[in-house]
């Protein structure tokens, strides 16, 4: 048991067992994994987890390059990738965000992602030559063939949100805040499965960037909000660049599904070959890109002017405050004399209030 320091033993497999020992479950299932590739006998099914499948040699002027395409099997190998998240994930929250606040774990977690996949996205995009060549995002579609960096990457890309699903149980978090996780986390399967299947690995890559640039900026104001509630600054960073980055992802879908992809040659319905360059495919994918783009903005205005709302209500609040008058305080009479332990003296020391004669 590697990754919990555990002060409280559970009842063998019980659910709260499960819970605080998922990571060394499935770090014993990748062990098992490793171990298969000591023997000839298992090897070949534990390369079929561990790396891509589909692999073809496309012959080059100088010799012979290696590429991959999608197939069933991929199955297989995200799904050995799923567990290794689950362990680096297990590794974070125990010796990097060990703190009991879900937001902030949240953001801790989704900031280092979003820096190490903004970080991986540009190196490939820059290696593969399309930040250079623009034009390289439509032509020679479909794009069929993928280099090994490419597809891993995209194998890694869902293999983490598809690991986010089960760590909504493993984290215990709160139901009221299961369905907005759900929503980015189906958002962000649904694009990257669409682009991985229907050939448009470059454009997905490229847009990715952009949206997990934004996002790392959010997550890093968050947790600043949280070590500060009066740091706004990242925020309002983050609300410019937000919008700005709604228009880039349009713009980009636009020019490459809209004008790149309509001038191809090729525009023959054929899912053997990959080709998915019709009309009503690309009216469909401009209408993902434009649907999701336009909720995300809404959402977007919508807390913002909430945002406003209760900044403005406080400051209503903070000046009637300080425009109410204050009242002098009241002087107090003090009857003639000194005071001695809570009695008035009268000034030559017999006592101020009349004394009763008695009766005879």
């Amino acid at each position: 048991m590697a990754f919990r320091r555990r002060t409280k033993s559970y009842p063998l497999f019980s659910q709260e067992f499960v819970i605080h020992n998922h990571a060394d479950i499935v770090f014993c299932l990748v062990l098992c994994v490793l171990i298969g590739l000591m023997f000839e006998v298992t090897a070949k099914t534990a390369f079929l987890f561990i790396l891509p499948q589909y692999n073809i040699s496309v012959p080059t002027a100088d010799s012979e390059t290696v590429h991959y395409h999608y197939g069933p099997k991929d199955l297989v190998t995200i799904l050995f990738y799923v567990c290794i998240t689950i362990i680096l994930h297990a590794v974070v929250q125990e010796y990097i965000l060990d703190v009991k606040h879900s937001k902030f774990n949240e953001s801790g977690h989704l900031l280092v992602f979003h820096l190490s996949a903004v970080a991986w996205c540009f190196y490939v995009i820059v290696t593969e030559g399309y930040l250079t060549n623009p034009r390289s995002l439509w032509e020679d579609y479909p794009h069929v063939y993928l280099s090994f960096q490419v597809k891993f990457f995209y194998l890694g890309q869902l293999a983490y949100w598809l690991h986010s699903l089960p760590e909504l149980y493993f984290q215990k978090v709160r139901k009221e805040e299961i369905p907005r996780q759900l929503q980015y986390i189906c958002l962000y399967l649904l694009h990257i499965t669409g682009a991985y299947l229907l050939n448009l690995s470059r454009l997905g890559l490229a847009l990715l960037l952009l949206q997990y640039s934004t996002e790392a900026l959010f997550h890093m104001a968050r947790l600043f909000h949280f070590a500060d509630e009066n740091n706004e600054r990242l925020f309002n960073a983050w609300a410019a660049v937000f919008g700005v980055t709604r228009l880039f992802i349009l713009t980009l879908a636009v020019l490459t599904i809209g004008f790149g992809l309509a001038r191809v040659e090729n525009q023959v319905f054929d899912p053997e070959k990959g080709n998915f360059n019709t009309l009503p495919c690309r009216l469909g994918m401009l209408l993902l890109v434009c649907v999701a783009q336009a909720w995300l903005m809404w959402r977007f205005i919508h807390s913002q002017l909430r945002h406003w709302r209760e900044y403005w209500k406080e400051q209503g609040a903070k000046r009637r405050v300080s425009a109410v008058p204050r009242l002098p305080a009241k002087l107090l009479k003090r009857e003639p004399g000194y005071h001695e332990n809570g009695v008035v003296k009268a000034e030559n020391g017999t006592s101020s209030r009349t004394k009763k004669l008695k009766s005879p």
